[in-house]
């Protein structure tokens, strides 16, 4: 651990900043919402009681469907997650606010009437400071859920201390998984205790402090954004992974090296393929790795059988992706990262299972786990079934490195792999052959708008470097190295463009 936080410590501090800054923007939006809002409601009960309603169907929400509905519109990054952590932020804090205002002793708000007071006087100088313990602890409540709840943004790019933790849980690093878990707990208790604080200090003092934060993060973010008008900023994002990640960090290597003027920024650990597809599509990210099985199966309308033809189902899949989406589709790398049905070494031989049709005899017996995306796609779990008629006693989803620790764990008896997947390897895993030939081809290569090529040619140039490039062995032991050595994936990707001359020194 501590090797660990000495190599990140300065990536460690920015994701930190990050979510301090995602939290604090989130909380403070939604305090100007609720307060003044059951301000507003102090003389309308029934409409004090919908607003109450209205935020509580919210929170029912799951989080990370609400981040899913929020990206066509807003698109990827810090925006849509402080948007969503508003609308769960809002409901604590309207309704101990609008519990303190209403709450208070009639006969206080009589003896104000009574001396004839302003209703500005009687607002700020009796109703709010007489609520003003409610309205705080409202306020602590929702910092809390704010700051837990900001470790979702890293699904879609926000960052934060969520990075760690997908990163520990997609390569079993349980490093990055107690420094992401651990500090977001440390920042609620400390942020909960300085709330506490501020319940001692006056209503004025407050108000003042919220003025200058909103000053200083307004400054802040303008200031970045006048920076990254500078240079031209591409976004590259990845599915969930090492080896997604290991790719895009490629994409960025070659593209700076090549192009001075050009920041790329890096979005891992993204989502499956319909989040990623929905983000290219309205322009919220600019490339991401794809695969042509992928391709085929579950993006792009075709009525024709997918050629199990490396060089014909790319060829298709290109074409389809023009035709269909005006997309640009590059040429794939060497390697192909095939699905594949894994079983326990001893169970294969055990029951003399070989192929999926000797499993489809007895899966009825065995209880499955499958990526979320496998589980869904037509290239994945419904087709596979559909082909072999096989039936498992339970299929549930889960979470790519989990499901590995699952069935060497005896947790569950099959699940999907890729065959670049390391954990094949740390697990003594058996694949099972696709006797029937379900699964297409699966070569990886960069996807794009295609306005995007061709204002960019220099960085398809850059991109076209990996064509033909990568072996299975090469992604098998890069793998390797992110998920079970636990390096990052960024030099694992620099060293292996520098060993084969793709960069410089």
């Amino acid at each position: 651990m501590i090797e660990y936080l000495q190599k990140n410590s300065g990536e460690i501090i920015a994701a930190l900043g990050q979510h301090i800054y995602i939290s604090a923007i989130a909380a403070i939006i939604a305090i100007i919402i609720a307060v003044p809002l059951a301000i507003i409601m102090i003389d309308h009960p029934k409409g004090g009681e919908f607003v109450s309603q209205v935020a509580g169907v919210i929170q029912t929400i799951p989080s990370l469907a609400i981040l899913g509905l929020l990206i066509p519109f807003v698109g990827i990054g810090t925006l849509p997650a402080i948007i969503a952590l508003v609308l769960y932020a809002i409901m604590p804090i309207f309704q101990n606010s609008y519990s303190g205002l209403t709450n208070i002793d009639p006969i206080l708000i009589e003896a104000a009437d009574a001396f004839g007071v302003s209703k500005r006087f009687k607002l700020f100088r009796v109703q709010l400071p007489l609520a003003l313990p409610m309205i705080v602890s409202g306020i602590r409540i929702a910092v809390v859920l704010i700051i837990g709840t900001t470790t979702l943004a890293a699904l879609i790019g926000g960052g934060g201390l969520g990075t760690y933790i997908l990163v520990g849980i997609q390569t079993n690093n349980d490093n990055a998984l107690v420094v992401g878990a651990v500090l977001s707990a440390i920042l609620a208790l400390l942020a909960n205790g300085l709330i506490k604080l501020l319940g001692k200090v006056s209503l004025k003092r407050i108000v003042i402090g919220v003025a200058t934060l909103l000053i200083l993060f307004g400054g802040y973010t303008v200031g970045s954004k006048l920076i990254a008008q500078r240079t031209q900023t591409i976004t590259i994002a990845g599915k969930m992974g090492g080896e997604p990640e290991v790719l895009i960090n490629m994409y960025k290597d070659l593209i700076e090296e090549d192009n001075p003027n050009v920041k790329v920024q890096l979005k891992s650990n993204f989502g499956g393929t319909s989040f990623l597809f929905k983000a290219l599509k309205s322009g919220k990210i600019d490339i991401y790795p794809e695969f042509t099985g992928t391709v085929m199966q579950s993006l792009v309308k075709t009525s024709d059988s997918v050629s199990h033809n490396p060089q014909k189902s790319y060829q298709e899949a290109k074409q389809l992706l023009k035709q269909q989406f005006d997309m640009t589709y590059l040429k794939p790398m060497k390697y192909e990262n095939d699905y594949a049905l894994a079983i326990r070494t001893a169970d294969a031989k055990k029951y003399n299972l070989k192929t999926l049709s000797d499993l489809q005899k007895l899966s009825s017996n065995f209880n499955a786990a499958f990526d979320p995306d496998f589980y869904q796609q037509a290239d994945g779990y419904p087709g596979l079934k559909m082909t072999y008629g096989i039936e498992f006693a339970s299929v549930k989803t889960m979470e790519p490195s989990l499901r590995y620790e699952a069935l060497a764990d005896n947790k569950i008896d099959v699940t999907d792999a890729y065959t670049t997947d390391p954990q094949l390897r740390q697990y003594a895993l058996t694949t099972l052959k696709d006797d029937q030939s379900f699964f297409p081809p699966y070569q990886g290569a960069p996807l794009m708008k295609a306005s995007f090529a061709k204002k960019n040619p220099k960085v398809v140039k850059s991109l076209n470097k990996l064509a033909g490039k990568i072996t299975t062995k090469d992604m098998q032991e890069m793998n390797y190295q992110v998920s079970v050595k636990h390096r990052k994936a960024s030099i694992v990707a620099k060293e292996y463009l520098l060993k084969h001359n793709l960069i410089e020194k």
